[in-house]
C-alpha cells in the first residue's frame, strides 16, 4: 500500500525498474538515468528532463546494471532501493560489516579502496567546475594507512523510548539506519572503529541496557568512545591524551579532534609545507582548537598565534605548547566579531590556516579575513561542498588556487578532507 502523501510522479510507490548506474554523487550514491519515454503516467506537471530522468540508489557502483524500487520522488530526481545488482562493476567488492547498507554509516565498503580514492578525487574535480566554475587539477587523494579499524571515536545513538519496542526488548544502540533520520541500527561492533573501541563496545552497550531498564535515560541519547593513549575512554569529561609525530597534545573528550591519528603526521606535515612555502614568516590558526595545526607548524614559522573563540581550547592549546617546548607560539580567545583584532603580525608576510566546522566559513569571518588580507591562506575542510561555496569568496578577494590535496581521513565512507592552497600576489 502506497506511503499517506506520497507523490506518485513520475514513478507509484514501490515502483521497479532496471536501469544502468553512470556515476556517483558527492554523497556517494549511485546516479543512474531512465528514458523519459518510458515512464507512464506523467501529469502535466512533470516535464520531461534531457537526458533521461535520474534515478539514485545507494551502494552501486558505475556501470552496473541494477533493478531498484522507488521509494520517493522529488521535482527533477526519484530515489529508490536496491533489490539486485544484475550486472555488477568489475570494482565490487565483498563488504566486511554485516551491516553493510543497512546501516548508513558507510557508503563505500562495496568498492575497492584504489576506486575509493579514484572517485573521492573526481567528486573534488566536479565540485571544483560547478561549485567554483574552476578547473584545476586536484592531486591525487593520499589515502588512509589503515582501511579499516582506524576511527579513534564513535558515538552510538539510542532511543529512550520508542514504540516499536515491546517492553523488556533491548534498546538499539548504533548508528542512523540508511536513508532514515531517526530508525537507528543496533551496531555490536564497528569495522571502521579501531580494535580497542570494539572490544570496549560490549561492555559499554550492556552497561547502558541495564541503564535504559531501570528508567534512568528520560530522553534519547549519544554514548562516546574514544581510544586514544590511556585506552578507551567514555566520559565527555575526561582529558584525552594523543600523539602526532613527535607532538604531544591533550584537550577534553568531548573537544573535537581528528578522528583518523594514523594519517595526522602526513596531514599536518602537509599543511605547514602548503603554509610554509608561501614564503611567509608568521603563522594564524584562525580555528585552532588544542593547537593542533599551530603546533604541528611552529618549528617552520618564526611566531605563530593561534585563535579560538573557546577558552577552554586556549587553555589546552597553550599547555600543549609548554608541554611540547613550543615557544614561538601563543593563543588567545576572540570573539567572533573580532577574531583578528588582537594580531600584530603584518599580513603581507603572515599565513593564515582554517579548518572551520563541516558548515564552512560564515560571511563574518570571511569578511575579517579578505580584511586583514594574509600573504596566503591554506583552507582545510572535511566538506569540499562549501569550501568551494567559500572559494569563490577568495577568488574574488584575489586570492589565486596552487594546490588542491585531498586527504581520505574516512576510508569506506563518502567524507574526506580536502586542502586548498590560496595565495595572494604580491
Amino acid at each position: 500500500m502506497a506511503k499517506n502523501k506520497f507523490n506518485d510522479q513520475p514513478f507509484p510507490y514501490h515502483h521497479e525498474l532496471e536501469l544502468e548506474i553512470s556515476t556517483l554523487t558527492n554523497l556517494g550514491v549511485g546516479l543512474g538515468r531512465v528514458a523519459f519515454p518510458q515512464v507512464s503516467g506523467l501529469s502535466p506537471q512533470v516535464s520531461p528532463p534531457s537526458g533521461g530522468w535520474v534515478v539514485m540508489v545507494p551502494f552501486t557502483l558505475p556501470g552496473e546494471q541494477v533493478k531498484a524500487r522507488v521509494y520517493r520522488n522529488h521535482k527533477n530526481y526519484s530515489e529508490a532501493d536496491l533489490l539486485a545488482v544484475l550486472t555488477p562493476s568489475p570494482h565490487r567488492i565483498a563488504p566486511q560489516c554485516p551491516l553493510f547498507g543497512r546501516c548508513g554509516g558507510c557508503q563505500y565498503q562495496h568498492l575497492t579502496y584504489a576506486e575509493q580514492l579514484k572517485w573521492k578525487r573526481q567528486q573534488v574535480e566536479e565540485l571544483l567546475k560547478y561549485m567554483a566554475g574552476v578547473e584545476f587539477s586536484v592531486n591525487a587523494v593520499i589515502g588512509s594507512p589503515r582501511e579499516f579499524n582506524y576511527r579513534s571515536k564513535i558515538t552510538p545513538h539510542f532511543q529512550a523510548w520508542s514504540r516499536d519496542r515491546a517492553i523488556g526488548e533491548p534498546a538499539a544502540i548504533g548508528f542512523l539506519k540508511q536513508g532514515s533520520r531517526f530508525e537507528i541500527v543496533d551496531v555490536p561492533a564497528c569495522p571502521i572503529a579501531t580494535p580497542e573501541i570494539n572490544a570496549k563496545l560490549p561492555e559499554v552497550r550492556a552497561r547502558t541496557q541495564v541503564r535504559l531498564a531501570a528508567g534512568e535515560y528520560k530522553r534519547d541519547a549519544t554514548l562516546l568512545l574514544r581510544h586514544a593513549q590511556e585506552g578507551v575512554i567514555t566520559d565527555y569529561d575526561a582529558v584525552i591524551h594523543e600523539q602526532v609525530g613527535a607532538l604531544k597534545l591533550h584537550f577534553l573528550a568531548r573537544d573535537f579532534f581528528q578522528n583518523n591519528p594514523f594519517i595526522l603526521p602526513a596531514f599536518t606535515g602537509y599543511v605547514r609545507e602548503q603554509a610554509a612555502g608561501s614564503g611567509a614568516k608568521f603563522l594564524v590558526d584562525a580555528y585552532c582548537g588544542s593547537g593542533l595545526f599551530a603546533l604541528s607548524c611552529a618549528p617552520a614559522f618564526a611566531r605563530v598565534a593561534g585563535v579560538e573563540l573557546s577558552t577552554t581550547s586556549v587553555k589546552f592549546a597553550t599547555e600543549n605548547a609548554a608541554a611540547n617546548g613550543i615557544t614561538n607560539a601563543t593563543f588567545l580567545a576572540a570573539d567572533a566579531p573580532q577574531i583578528f583584532a588582537g594580531l600584530t603580525f603584518p599580513p603581507g608576510d603572515t599565513a593564515v590556516v582554517i579548518d572551520p566546522p563541516r558548515k564552512g566559513c560564515d560571511e563574518l569571518f570571511l569578511h575579517q579575513l579578505f580584511a586583514f588580507s594574509p600573504r596566503a591562506v591554506v583552507y582545510v575542510s572535511c566538506d569540499p561542498a562549501t569550501q568551494m561555496r567559500d572559494l569563490k569568496g577568495f577568488l574574488a578577494a584575489g586570492y589565486q588556487l596552487t594546490a588542491v590535496q585531498p586527504f581520505d581521513l574516512f576510508p569506506q565512507t563518502r567524507h574526506l578532507e580536502c586542502v586548498l592552497t590560496l595565495v595572494k600576489p604580491a
